[in-house]
């Protein structure tokens, strides 16, 4: 695993976020934010890393549904048009233009122009892993409020990863049931 600072201290950070609503398009409710630090990030720390994050929305896409129907549970189908606000959410999470939460969470929901009963998000951010995306999902997976996302009885999904030059990963995942 690529944990390496230029000083040789071993680093990883992942910090996970979860946001739900269970509202009609007209309303809007949030479950209170669940973060979760499982590390620390030094000042002097820098990580470059170079990751596909086209290959990395594939493989969480792919990853949750396995867990799925590992649970009995359907599978979820990737929709563009909920992939690109996710995508431009962690695109400005990674920036610094937003703070790392759901901040505008109902606004990345209507702007998909699909219809829905219920929505729920999942962010996390990470750096100094090898695959970053396994370790969201894993912090997803042992996180409650991230579980029951996850879980759901949504059917769309859309999945948006994005670096800086930090080497932080920002991952965002939105569940739709239409």
């Amino acid at each position: 695993m690529i944990r390496q600072t230029a000083f040789g201290i071993a680093l990883s950070t992942i910090v996970l976020a979860s946001g739900l609503t269970n509202a009609i398009p007209t309303q809007y409710s949030a479950k209170k934010t669940n973060q979760v630090n499982t590390g620390t990030i030094s000042s002097q720390a820098v990580l470059t890393n170079n990751f596909n994050t086209t290959e990395l929305e594939k493989s969480i896409f792919d990853q949750i549904n396995s867990y799925r129907a590992s649970k009995g549970l359907s599978k979820l189908t990737l929709n563009k048009r909920i992939s690109k606000q996710a995508r431009i959410h962690s695109q400005n999470m990674a920036s610094g233009k937003v703070p790392f939460s759901h901040n505008g969470f109902e606004k990345r929901v209507k702007s998909t122009s699909i219809s829905f009963q219920s929505a729920a998000e999942n962010v996390a951010f990470n750096q100094g892993y090898d695959d970053p995306a396994a370790e969201a999902i894993r912090g997803w997976i042992k996180s409650p409020g991230h579980l029951k996302n996850l879980k759901g009885k949504y059917r769309l999904t859309g999945v948006g990863v994005a670096t800086n030059k930090q080497g932080q990963v920002y991952l965002t995942q939105i569940f739709i049931l239409n």
